[in-house]
């Protein structure tokens, strides 16, 4: 009953290869959880794939260095520049021209403090870049001040209460000011 020639798509050696299937199938790579077919994958498979594209445009070494300016420049510097790019051992900094000059000459300090803090000799030199200096950060609002006693005493007499705490705000209001 049974044949002994090969089935369809079957030669001597077993089964052909597929014409659609030029690269032989690959293992997971090193930092991937092996795939099933169908089912549930751990997000943490998922991130080297996802963080891939964003580190290659951003070093580790930039983006920690953006994020942790203040503590590497100090208070002084930090408020006055912005660290831009970090390409090729070069740091590009953006700041006003006055600003510049003086950095320019604290430049091997800078450097000094910055590779300190990455660990590594990652920043060989400086470039400034012109930008406008950031404005002034906003105050905090003052608290607001008590209202006279005849304000109040007026307030009191108000029967209904949503129209009674709206005469109180926009007396707030009035009365900040003075």
């Amino acid at each position: 009953m049974g044949s002994d020639k090969a089935g369809p798509g079957e030669g001597a050696a077993g089964p052909k290869a597929s014409p659609l299937r030029r690269n032989p199938p690959r293992g997971p790579l090193p930092y991937e959880a092996p795939r099933p077919e169908l089912g549930l994958r751990p997000l943490g498979a998922l991130v080297p794939r996802l963080t891939r594209p964003a580190f290659k445009r951003r070093s580790p070494a930039g983006a920690l260095l953006m994020a942790d300016w203040p503590g590497i420049v100090g208070p002084a510097i930090a408020a006055v520049t912005v660290p831009r790019r970090l390409t090729g051992g070069t740091l590009t900094i953006g700041c006003s021209g006055p600003i510049a000059m003086e950095l320019q000459h604290l430049g091997p300090q800078l450097i000094g403090r910055i590779n300190a803090a990455l660990g590594t000799v990652t920043v060989e030199t400086l470039r400034f870049v012109q930008q406008a200096p950031a404005g002034a950060r906003k105050a905090p609002p003052r608290p607001a001040a008590p209202l006279p006693e005849t304000v109040r005493g007026a307030l009191d007499t108000v029967g209904n209460a949503p129209l009674r705490d709206a005469l109180a705000r926009l007396a707030r209001g009035v009365y900040r000011t003075r």
